[in-house]
């Protein structure tokens, strides 16, 4: 590999895995081999990504590589910023307290709950009637 450092990090959202590189550069998001803007659709998602880099001022420091897979956008996105923040926590541990506040270094547990024989659902049950 070259002498430029890489930070990695992995960041997980439902069914979503992300794999995170930061190289040193001026800010410029590549997810998938297309730029953030072309990816991500809605501005609420694209201001997810970028909320790890406002919350520690390292906003434009870093070029952002992102290999993300499973799910959707929205799930893509909060493991992107997941992966975002494991990885700016290698290039510093001293970020780690307004990471942590921000509660971006915590994997959000919230999935899809199964389908449960005998109902209609994970939860809705089939209609009942009295004969």
């Amino acid at each position: 590999m070259s002498d430029i450092t890489t930070y990695i990090g992995t960041g997980r959202r439902k069914k979503s895995t992300a794999r995170v590189r930061l190289t040193a550069g001026t800010g410029k998001i590549t997810i998938n081999g297309k730029s953030a803007d072309e990816y991500l659709l809605r501005e609420t998602l694209r201001m997810v990504i970028r909320q790890p880099f406002e919350a520690t001022q390292t906003l434009g420091k870093f070029d952002v590589d992102v290999t993300v897979a499973g799910g959707g956008t929205a799930g893509q996105a909060g493991a992107i910023r997941h992966g975002i923040s494991r990885a700016l926590l290698k290039f510093d541990i001293a970020l780690r307290p307004v990471l942590k506040k921000g509660g971006f270094l915590t994997r959000d547990p919230r999935a899809k709950e199964r389908k449960k024989y005998g109902q209609k659902g994970a939860r809705r049950k089939f209609q009942w009637t009295k004969r």
